[in-house]
């Protein structure tokens, strides 16, 4: 009898033929997903035209062969085995998209034959092994497979019907571009517009703390009277009162000594490796995914686990891996001098190594990859400096993780002063390192641990109602902080951790379980989307919505606030519980949401005249001496300055939660001879851009335009200081420095 395994990548199947050979079957790989969903036109040709039509079919969308990649491929030799086998093991990623993923193909082919399903949340040989030795029928995962299938068909009608909805009503006529909507897309851009406008009307208060020398027998210290938020001195004058008790006050201190541990702080997973890099060396959250996925499966190299991870924790069965991992790093010259002789093994939630945690999850943390370690050196020095960094990073991870605690001895030191009827407290705290433990992987400079809640200093000896008398007490006025705007990194988590910005405690607590909005392979993907779309820019390492952004945003929160909430995701994820545990049939799932589309639909119709320009520039038409094709000047030139036919463009089937915009339709190129003054293609109305810009170039003088970074700064620039950014400065490379130069001081 002949079996067939399916796994979702090619690492997975890598990794299966390493543990099991060939004793279960043929094991070959997806690479993804192999089928896309229908086309709207494909379904229905009048759906071409973009309209404020809802785009639900009758049934279900139709599933086709993607392209791009290996997947046409794949696919082929998938549909050819499949013809020739008895039974089918799916060993795709235990999630609900791993098992639409390995289902769909067996649901497009039309396979009747017997299925098994393997469940696994690690690939070491021994979890492959024992997920081998118990698998189950696959049709006990029919549920999942069909919430999956919800979850795609709605976002599919969702997001494609309303970002031709908003595109056609809210998106100024003449101006390019496409208003995505999308179920993670369009509430990522939220949070930053909360964000934005929070700093914009934040009011910074002053308030006043108090510090003061204290001195005792063995030496001196300061003492600070700083109040918690919600009690701060804001009245300098009371302050200042307080500074005066407290001047040659002498009394007992209340000294607390307290042994404390602190334990090693988690692994990474995708979202917290992509916010450690952007605050620590200003990477996007793009930037570290590639360099992450080249360290995983990079020509030579190799040398991690799978990186889209969505957890934090490792299976039980890798702990018989350490002594492995750590005697190979502990060989290299960084970490050499590091005491892992006993590695320190820590179970359960609170620890690292933990099976409950990975229940339903398809990817560990990120870790050293334990096949490699015979030539680990061979394969680092094909290393870039981004790769070697961040390789350091998560080696140092792991060995934190299996390391001792960080201990300490903290010393607590509280005097009252008396002002007026109520005493206030001076306090001081001290911190003696003990024995490093887990703080020496990091060092000093990279220290993994919390920020203190006050300001430590080098105490003296102290007893417990020892007298100290205060002098030269000084009042020092602060003010209250904006909060930070989000970079990539931060927003990512803010993505993760999107339940912060919910106030339904069910639905807070339902996008918890779904660890927020988007998912690790997919977050970076959405903030890249939003930039390119002009609705996120950048102010140096920080994101800030652009005007249109902002714009969009308060619309949509006013005509249809369940577009920019993060709750939305929960919501739908409560539906799908629902179809996974046979309470709700999948396809009254997907009407539902095609429903609220709908009225969606009809609130976005109500804001036409809203006029949004995503401030996009036109199409280039680049001049030369000859045109394609041996024509003329004059005729290549007309026909540039043709009026374009209108052409609607197929939009690419979405991934989880998002929709996508087409591509801008290429223009057609010409050259003319050098000695002609350049042509300025026009449409009705418009100036030639040497008029807009004050003068003409001089003849045959091609102008050098402004980068995209120039463009972009420049109009965060101007937003922030109130100020018009001139016409030319967008297509004008000595404008546009000439205005940063001025206003960027």
């Amino acid at each position: 009898m002949a079996t067939l395994i399916i796994t979702e990548k090619s690492s997975q199947a890598k990794d299966l033929r390493a543990a099991l050979g060939d004793r279960y079957g043929r094991i070959l790989p997806a690479e993804g997903h192999l089928l896309r969903l229908a086309e709207p036109d494909e379904v229905d040709p009048d759906w071409k035209r973009w309209s404020t039509t809802l785009l639900k079919p009758d049934g279900l969308y139709p599933t086709r062969p993607d392209q791009g990649g290996n997947k046409a491929a794949k696919l082929q030799a998938i549909t050819a085995a499949l013809r020739a086998c008895d039974e089918v093991i799916l060993a795709t990623d235990c999630d609900r998209e791993g098992q639409l993923i390995g289902q769909e193909i067996l649901e497009h082919i039309g396979y009747r034959g017997k299925v098994r399903r393997a469940l696994f949340t690690a690939q070491d040989p021994k979890t492959l092994r024992d997920a081998f030795a118990r698998l189950k029928p696959n049709d006990s995962m029919r549920p999942l497979y069909e919430a999956a299938v919800a979850r795609q068909q709605a976002d599919q009608i969702y997001n494609l019907s309303l970002t031709r909805t908003a595109t056609k009503t809210l998106l100024a006529p003449g101006t390019r571009g496409v208003i995505g909507i999308g179920r993670v897309k369009t509430p990522t851009l939220a949070i930053v517009c909360l964000r934005e406008l929070e700093i914009r009307n934040f009011k910074p208060e002053d308030y006043f703390e108090i510090v003061a020398t204290a001195t005792v027998a063995e030496g001196s210290f300061q003492m600070r009277h700083a109040p918690a938020p919600k009690d701060r001195i804001k009245d300098r004058a009371a302050a200042e009162a307080i500074a005066r008790a407290a001047d040659n006050h002498r009394g007992p201190l209340t000294v607390t000594v307290e042994e404390k541990r602190q334990a090693p702080p988690k692994l990474y997973d995708l979202p917290s490796l992509q916010k450690t890099c952007g605050q620590r060396w200003g990477w996007t959250a793009d930037r570290t995914l590639a360099v992450a996925q080249e360290l995983y499966d990079g020509d030579g190299k190799k040398l991690i686990t799978y990186p889209r991870a969505e957890a934090r924790y490792l299976s039980e069965n890798q702990i018989g891996d350490v002594p492995a991992i750590v005697g190979a790093l502990t060989r290299l010259r960084g970490f050499a001098h590091l005491d892992v002789a006993r590695p320190v093994i820590r179970k359960g939630k609170s620890g690292h190594f933990c099976d409950r945690a990975l229940e339903g999850v398809s990817h560990h943390a990120v870790i050293p990859n334990v096949n490699v370690l015979d030539d680990l050196e061979s394969r680092l020095v094909r290393l870039t400096d981004d790769e070697k960094r961040l390789f350091a990073l998560i080696c140092r991870s792991y060995l934190a993780a299996v390391m001792p605690d960080y201990e300490y001895r903290q010393t607590s030191v509280t005097m009252p002063v008396p002002v007026g009827a109520k005493p206030v407290a001076f306090r001081a705290v001290g911190r003696i390192p003990l024995k490093l433990g887990w703080k020496a992987a990091f060092g000093s400079a990279e220290s993994e641990g919390k920020p203190e809640e006050e300001a430590e200093q080098t105490l003296p000896p102290l007893t417990d109602g020892e007298p100290a008398s205060l002098s030269d007490p000084k009042v020092e006025a602060k003010r209250t902080q904006t909060p930070p705007r989000y970079n990539e990194g931060t927003l990512v988590d803010a993505m993760q951790n999107a339940w912060r910005f919910v106030e339904d405690p069910a639905l807070r607590d339902r996008l918890k379980e779904a660890k927020g909005i988007g998912t690790p392979a997919t977050r970076a993907e959405v903030i890249k989307g939003l930039r390119k779309q002009n609705l996120l820019g950048a102010d140096g390492k920080w994101l800030v919505p652009t005007p249109a952004g902002l714009h969009l945003f308060q619309t949509l929160r006013a005509a249809a606030p369940t577009l920019v909430d993060p709750g939305t995701t929960a919501l739908w994820e409560m539906k799908l519980d629902e179809v996974v545990t046979g309470r709700a049939d999948f396809r009254g799932v997907i009407d539902a949401i095609a429903t609220e589309a709908d009225r969606l639909i009809g609130a976005l119709v109500g804001q036409r005249g809203t006029m949004l320009d995503l401030g996009l520039p036109a199409p280039k038409a680049r001049f030369g001496r000859r045109s394609a094709g041996g024509r003329t000047a004059s005729a290549a030139t007309a026909e540039i300055a043709k009026p374009a036919r209108r052409r609607t463009r197929k939009v690419a089937p979405p991934s989880e939660g998002e929709a996508s915009a087409p591509k801008p339709r290429r223009v057609r190129k010409a050259k003319i001879p050098a000695s002609s003054p350049p042509a300025t293609a026009q449409t009705d109305g418009a100036q030639p851009a040497a008029a807009a810009a004050g003068s003409a170039p001089p003849s045959g003088h091609r102008r050098r335009e402004p980068t995209e970074r120039m463009v972009s700064f420049a109009r965060s620039l101007a937003e922030r200081k109130g100020i018009d950014l001139p016409a030319p400065c967008l297509r004008d490379f000595d404008q546009c420095r000439s205005f940063l130069d001025q206003h960027a001081r």
